[in-house]
């Protein structure tokens, strides 16, 4: 059955996709498309751009935290209905695992969904030498269809005409379309990396500037129709998801608002699908633990603006440490592992009492702490894990644990390229940590939770 797809690659980190895919995305729904946003890698900012202009949960293509049959069934799903996908690549097209192959590259995902390839291209400072970096790019392996190129930080269109008729006589595939130098047109960023959509103030004004440029400079017909003309591929074999969800079980309540807003799509999908009922409610905004829940998940990811009017709503704070106390079974992870401490410091060096939960204290710091994928073993039992069991997360964090109790159960031992250290805490019902676990990669801990949650439900029931 046939997907219209593309991949958006780039020959480099910092070419311009997501700025080119947030406005591809945008003037495709634009003109009544229903289009799926899907990132390569495990990365949460870019995706929180695609979901802000379709209206649909952008979702993660990863073979290294699941199975290649996995990730062709979360495609699979997610572009059922759509007219069109979008999939932004990571680093460059062909940037690894391994520097010897393709593993975990936008080449791979590339070649497994059978998907045409648009190369994003840098061309200041370059014109006929741009055929030579395509040419490259073709040559390295004939197996990725790399259908046409977009050339971003053009001088003018007398610059795009010169590279686009090198490139289209020497590859032999078109040039279809261009952006120039404009700062206006990069999506803003701070310390710790692009702002997330959901923290972008000027997110209307810019997109709408984007998409009119967009609109203009590349052809979105052409575009369409070589999506169009991707291989049919098969439907995968159901490994993770089911057609239909059961009947609610139990209540999660799930922390969702500017400062936790990241949760991996899948994550909540498969909870629904074991038989929770997601409820969210907003920390940020005063909102307490909704009285129906049987479990509590905070995600991510807050920056240090957040932390003056997190600290000030105290009843929400106060609501969820008593929970936590009462026995509900919990998963904290990043920000919300932060969240759970008993102060923040941010990066300036001011402290911000927190729930208290987790006798530690963090801060905000000016240095990235760690970037990078994870495999967790967990050291004890806990709502979510026997001990010895393993999953596949990332990390992605500018802080750090500076103080912490010495009865500090550490959750997890978790293993990267640079070796293995300890990570997280786990005490009776609570379980946190800086890892962003994937449960694709380890569906049995979704299970596991939701039987804590069902035993805590019981208990609450016979209290009554």
């Amino acid at each position: 059955m046939n997907r219209a797809r593309l991949v958006i690659a780039g020959v480099h980190s910092g070419v311009g996709k997501t700025t080119l895919v947030t406005g591809l995305l945008a003037a495709f729904r634009r003109r009544g498309k229903e289009v799926q946003g899907f990132k390569v890698g495990p990365d949460y900012i870019d995706p929180s751009y695609h979901a802000a202009v379709t209206g649909r949960s952008a979702r993660n293509l990863d073979t290294t935290m699941c199975s290649v049959g996995a990730m062709k069934e979360i495609f699979w799903q997610a572009s059922e209905g759509t007219d069109l996908s979008i999939i932004e690549g990571v680093m460059g097209l062909y940037d690894g695992k391994d520097p010897l192959k393709d593993q975990g590259s936008t080449a791979e995902i590339a070649i497994l969904l059978q998907a045409p390839v648009i190369l994003v291209i840098d061309i200041q400072s370059m014109a006929r030498s741009a055929a030579a970096v395509v040419k490259g790019y073709q040559a390295l392996n004939p197996a990725v269809q790399i259908a046409g190129v977009i050339v971003n930080r053009a001088g003018s269109r007398g610059h795009v005409q010169l590279v686009q008729a090198a490139i289209e006589k020497e590859c032999g595939i078109p040039v279809l379309g261009w952006l120039g130098r404009e700062e206006e047109l990069k999506i803003p960023d701070r310390h710790l990396g692009l702002i997330p959509a959901e923290e972008n103030e000027h997110l209307s004004s810019y997109l709408q500037k984007l998409v009119e440029r967009i609109e203009r400079q590349v052809d979105l017909e052409r575009l369409l129709a070589i999506a169009q003309a991707a291989s049919e591929i098969p439907e995968p074999p159901a490994q993770l998801f089911t057609k239909t969800k059961p009947t609610p079980s139990v209540t999660i309540a799930v922390a969702k608002d500017a400062a936790f807003h990241f949760y991996y799509p899948e994550n909540l999908a498969l909870l629904e699908q074991a038989g929770a009922k997601l409820h969210f409610f907003s920390p940020l905004h005063g909102e307490l633990v909704p009285e129906e829940a049987d479990g509590l998940f905070l995600g991510s990811s807050f920056s240090d603006k957040m932390l003056a009017p997190l600290a000030a709503q105290t009843t929400s704070i106060q609501s969820i440490a008593t929970n936590i106390f009462r026995g509900m079974p919990t998963f904290a992870e990043c920000g919300g592992y932060m969240y759970l401490c008993q102060q923040c410091l941010d990066r300036y060096g001011n402290a911000y009492p927190l729930a208290g939960v987790i006798p530690a204290i963090v801060q905000i710091q000016e240095k990235r702490a760690a970037l990078g994928y994870r495999e967790v073993r967990a050291l004890r039992d806990n709502p979510l894990f026997q001990r010895g069991e393993r999953a596949w997360g990332h990390e992605f964090h500018y802080s750090v644990i500076v103080e912490k109790s010495d009865d500090f159960p550490a959750a997890y031992e978790s293993r990267s390229r640079w070796g293995n250290q300890l990570e997280g805490f786990a005490k009776g019902n609570l379980l946190a940590g800086f890892t962003h676990l994937y449960f694709a990669s380890a569906p049995l801990v979704v299970k596991r939770w939701i039987t804590a949650c069902q035993k805590y439900r019981q208990q609450k029931e016979e209290k009554r």
